[in-house]
């Protein structure tokens, strides 16, 4: 019986947003207006598909890309919580469901060497091929009306869970940390004994506070959190219950 830690990565596992950040590679450090005005509501993975190919255009290579993401902050607090996780596998699995994509996670977390911490990424699918840019695709198509189109974070919460079932690990809670509009779908997925713990400050620290004031119900407690480091006593009150 462990719990999941269910971990977003864009301003949650870094201090920023991965595909903003990278933009800063680009000659303005920024694309130019129209590229930008090119972005259509929900088709956020397209839209990057599109800044990917314009840094190509412009001379940016992939390893200048690398230098950019590795060189993005954590958020305050993070690495403690990291190395904290490390220590207790025997009580937590820990698992990323991320709108960035699979490269950037990937230098990020061999960078730091956190890439053993976690037991699965789920996240756009990447990589660099023939043409030199980076190419994104949506990781998964889904019906969901709330989420972007790249992918439903609450249905690959429900099937990862609903896998470990299947393979006899059988969670005695569920502790989602995120704090964007896409993880408000997911949370919906908690029930009684689980924590939402969205950033504070944040849209979906934002959206549940109004569910509280709105008295909709909601199953799971809500802790909100400004340093990962107040993740970690929260974490040790769960494991010595």
């Amino acid at each position: 019986m462990k719990i999941l830690l269910v971990f977003d990565f864009d301003n949650i596992i870094i201090d920023d947003n991965s595909d903003i950040w990278i933009v800063q590679c680009a000659p303005e450090k920024e694309p130019p207006i129209e590229l930008q005005d090119s972005y259509e509501k929900g088709l956020w993975t397209e839209f990057m598909g599109r800044v990917f190919k314009y840094l190509e255009d412009e001379g940016v290579r992939e390893d200048e890309m690398k230098r950019a993401m590795i060189s993005m902050p954590f958020t305050p607090g993070v690495v403690e919580l990291l190395n904290f996780i490390r220590k207790y596998k025997d009580k937590f699995d820990w698992i990323i469901i991320s709108d960035s994509n699979s490269v950037f996670i990937d230098w990020v977390l061999e960078a730091t060497n956190f890439h053993d911490v976690f037991d699965k990424v789920f996240t756009n699918p990447a990589a660099f091929y023939s043409n030199d840019y980076l190419t994104v695709e949506n990781y998964h198509a889904h019906s969901c009306t709330r989420c972007p189109q790249s992918h439903c974070k609450n249905v690959v919460l429900v099937e990862f869970v609903g896998k470990q079932l299947q393979r006899g690990v059988n969670y005695i809670r569920i502790v989602y940390i995120g704090d964007g509009r896409n993880d408000v779908c997911p949370v919906t997925f908690l029930k009684k004994n689980d924590v939402a713990m969205p950033q504070k400050g944040y849209t979906l620290q934002k959206t549940l506070s109004r569910v509280s004031q709105n008295l909709e119900p909601m199953e799971s407690s809500v802790v909100s959190w400004s340093s990962a480091v107040e993740i970690i006593s929260h974490l040790q009150f769960l494991i010595k219950e």
